[in-house]
Formats: C-alpha cells, structure tokens, sequence
C-alpha cells in the first residue's frame, strides 16, 4: 500500500479527502440504463454467510429499498475468500443495477493487500452507491482479567514484553480488520510485543476469549456486545470518533491519549463499473429513505451499530482512506491472509 499521512482514520477526515485521487474506477460511468430503472428484482449480493454483520446490513433494508424502488430487493449470499467472490461477480456484472455489493472493510480494503498468492478482486475499481452503517471496534478482555482499563492493560502487555513475553490477541482470522486494527494499536503505544492467534471465525474466538485462553481482542462493537451484556467480557476501549450508545461507559481511544487511533468497521453498497449516474441516484435515494425509518434506525443501534447514510463521493472517500491508510499498517507489519 501506499505510504499515508499519520492521520486519524475518524469518518470526518475520510469524508474531508473528497474524490481527488481516487480515480476513475470509483466514478459513477456514462454507461446509460435501457429502458425505466427497475423494471425486475435488484439483487444484493453478500460476500459472507447469514447472520453476520455484513448480511445483517443488506437484509435490515431490503424491505424499504423494495417500497422505495417498486421492485423486489433480495439478498444471494456468495460467501468465499473473505468475501472476494461475491466481490469479483459484482464486478464482473453488466452495469445494469441489477446486482449490486454489500461490501465491508475486508473485501473493499484489505484483501488486496493481505492476500498475495491469490488474485483478488480491485474495489477500486467499484462503483461506490452509499454508506449502510459503520461500527466501533472494541478492546475486549475477559472479565476475570485483572486489569481495569485500558491504562491499565497497556502497562500490564509492556510490562509482560519486558519479561521477555508476548501477550496473545484472538482474531477471527489472518489478514482480518480486527487483527490491523490490534498492529496498529500496538505501534501506537510503542510496539510491545504481543502475539497473533487466528481463529476460524469470530465464534470460537470469543469462546476462548471468555474462558481466558487468549486475554484480549478487537472486534466490531455489534459483535461483543452480548458478551458485554451478560458480563463475560468487559471493554476497555472504544475505537471510533465517539463513544458506542449502547456502552456509554466505555471511554474512546481519543479520550485515552491514544493519538491517531480512529478504526471504524463499515458496510457500504456498491455497483459494478460504469454503474450510470442516474441508477447510482435512485438506489442512494432508495438507501437513504430505508436508513431513516425510525424501526430500522432502533435496530441498528440496539445491536451497537451506526446507521449510515450519506452520497457516493463520500462512500468513495471514506473506502480510499482505509485503503490507504490500513495497507500501510498491513505492509509495515507483514500481516497476511494466506
């Protein structure tokens, strides 16, 4: 990846980049629609299986995308390659609106960075529709760990690699967000040293992070938050631009002194290149009203979630920015998906 400025990754600062350097692969094509737009089904295609985060924020609106559109709106889930087949079908679809990506920080950012004996699909070269709901990631530990913040924590993994000790992070696998965002962390305190553990999966991870196997992991704020609830974990930081609604009590990386440590998890809808301006429009339109609607709105939130919201161009910001600035953690660091 390329080099990036030492940066806060906050959405403000992505949304500020605009679309200068972005290139034509993310620009809305003169590729015009033939005939009234829709005039059959839209399909949202899903690089992961049901029940996930990124299903999760395709399904919540299909019903009012349908209202919207006058058209059936379905979800195909085309799980495989941390989402890259779903990714390249998209990408190789007629730019007709047919069938369009739920894409998130994984398949739009990371893949081509950390996979590099597998051909993985460009998203840069997609056609960026709108922002369906970002998340905080959060520090967790299990709740017998016997430190009580994030301070805390942070000198017990210096304290450790003084002795000569890695202390371990879990992971939902190699190449992932959660284990770049737990690099990063880790070069902005000083660059202890700390050992990665890939799961398959984030389920048996958090089944060892709660019975101490592994004392700590990022994940997205939606994922742990049952674990949170029930007591099993406890969280010591929050990684977004403010504090998680749902966990109000739980302090932001900002507010901990952590300089530069702004990670967001995102899902965002893409076309296919070339995706005519005009269809581009009445799907954001359709997005947009879906994310106002005050039950779906609750939902979101209550899973400790953001609604998203908002047009193309800051999509488009918002996927370079973590592109540039995550490959940068990913090159420094050697993080690999294979």
């Amino acid at each position: 990846m390329p080099i990036a400025p030492p940066v806060s990754l906050s959405r403000r600062s992505a949304l500020q980049l605009g679309l200068g350097g972005l290139g034509a692969g993310l620009l809305p094509g003169l590729t015009l629609a033939q005939g009234a737009w829709p005039n059959k089904s839209v399909t949202l295609v899903v690089g992961y299986p049901p029940g996930g985060q990124t299903d999760f924020a395709g399904r919540i609106l299909t019903a009012g995308m349908q209202n919207n559109l006058g058209q059936p709106v379905v979800i195909d889930n085309k799980a495989g390659v941390n989402g890259n087949i779903a990714t390249d079908y998209v990408l190789k679809s007629a730019p007709d609106g047919y069938r369009l990506l739920v894409g998130n920080g994984s398949n739009m950012v990371l893949n081509p960075h950390t996979y590099r004996n597998t051909a993985v699909a460009d998203p840069l070269k997609m056609t960026p529709i709108g922002l369906l709901l970002t998340s905080s990631l959060m520090l967790v530990v299990p709740a017998s760990l016997p430190v009580k913040d994030v301070d805390a924590f942070i000198a017990w993994v210096k304290q450790q690699d003084k002795e000569g000790k890695a202390v371990d992070y879990a992971s939902g696998g190699p190449g992932s967000l959660v284990q770049t965002a737990m690099e990063l962390f880790r070069e902005r305190i000083g660059k202890p040293k700390m050992s990665h553990v890939p799961y398959k999966g984030s389920a048996p991870a958090m089944t060892d992070l709660i019975a101490g196997r592994v004392p700590a992991m990022f994940d997205a704020s939606s994922v742990v938050a049952p674990f949170l609830k029930s007591g099993q974990l406890k969280a010591l930081m929050a990684t977004g631009p403010k504090r998680v609604p749902a966990f109000p009590d739980v302090p932001t990386a900002t507010e901990k002194g952590i300089k530069n440590f702004e990670v967001i998890s995102f899902i965002g809808l893409y076309g296919p290149p070339g995706l005519s301006p005009d269809i581009v429009k009445k799907v954001n339109t359709a997005m947009n009203t879906a994310l106002k609607d005050a039950a779906v709105q609750k939902t979101i939130a209550d899973r400790g979630d953001d609604a998203g919201g908002g047009t193309p161009e800051q999509l488009a910001a918002l996927t370079k920015n973590y592109y540039d600035l995550l490959g940068k953690v990913v090159k420094d660091n050697d993080i690999r998906a294979e």
